[in-house]
């Protein structure tokens, strides 16, 4: 909630979905049953879920906006976080809003095996619908970390693309890449910084700066004129 209310205009906030809760479709259990971490995690964050979906206006233009809580186990995408993001989408469609999501993840969560993947294609799939129907632009923003599964989909689906300074952004661990290809990895192959001098995202953006970023570029992209000063 404090990203939020930190891009929000005050008072225009309305939040969606809370009423959708994780089950335990495959009975999991590693050194706790899977049930018992979801209520330490509601416990610890007050949320119902790793992902916070919400309507409002930034510098008055309406948005339809979602930001991860990494606190919320690892931020790890179950398939109420897909469903959260898709109904967004699809409310974004609805009312011809744009779309801004603030990505925190460790990617897919293990305890719901592929259900947790299937959320991969069916967030990819409503923002393909977002563009085609809607028109409208999608904003993705990478802050620390944005991993597995969420980097591989949705995260970096982005019209613009920003991420804050020293992010990690990627889809395995170093260790494992290095493991596969056989290879040493470049010095800070998984930063923003890198990233962004290899051309896979479009600028680095610090956080006190970030609303007044996305506000020009929801201008830009939606063809609003700009605020006037004064």
């Amino acid at each position: 909630m404090p990203r939020i209310r930190s891009l929000l205009d005050p008072g225009s906030v309305t939040l969606h979905d809370q009423d959708l809760f994780s089950l335990d479709p495959l009975g999991f259990q590693d050194s706790r049953p899977y049930p018992e971490r979801l209520s330490a995690a509601m416990g610890k964050t007050g949320q119902t879920d790793a992902l916070i979906a919400a309507s409002g206006t930034l510098g008055g233009i309406p948005v339809e906006l979602g930001a991860f809580d990494f606190a919320f186990l690892g931020g790890s995408m179950g398939s109420v976080v897909g469903e959260r993001i898709t109904r967004l989408v699809e409310r974004a469609i609805d009312r011809r809003h744009p779309v801004v999501l603030i990505s925190a993840s460790g990617g897919a969560r293990m305890q719901e095996g592929v259900l947790s993947l299937m959320q991969m294609a069916t967030t990819s799939a409503a923002l393909a619908e977002l563009k085609d129907v809607a028109g409208m632009p999608y904003l993705s923003v990478l802050t620390h970390p944005t991993t597995g599964g969420v980097a591989a989909s949705f995260a970096m689906l982005g019209d613009v693309i920003l991420a804050e300074p020293g992010a990690l952004i990627g889809f395995a661990g170093p260790r494992v890449i290095e493991q596969t290809i056989g290879h040493s990895l470049p010095e800070g192959f998984q930063t923003a910084e890198y990233l962004l001098e290899h051309g896979m995202i479009d600028k680095i953006v610090h956080r006190k700066d970030l609303r007044d970023t996305l506000e020009r570029l929801l201008r830009l992209t939606t063809r609003q004129p700009a605020r006037e000063e004064g």
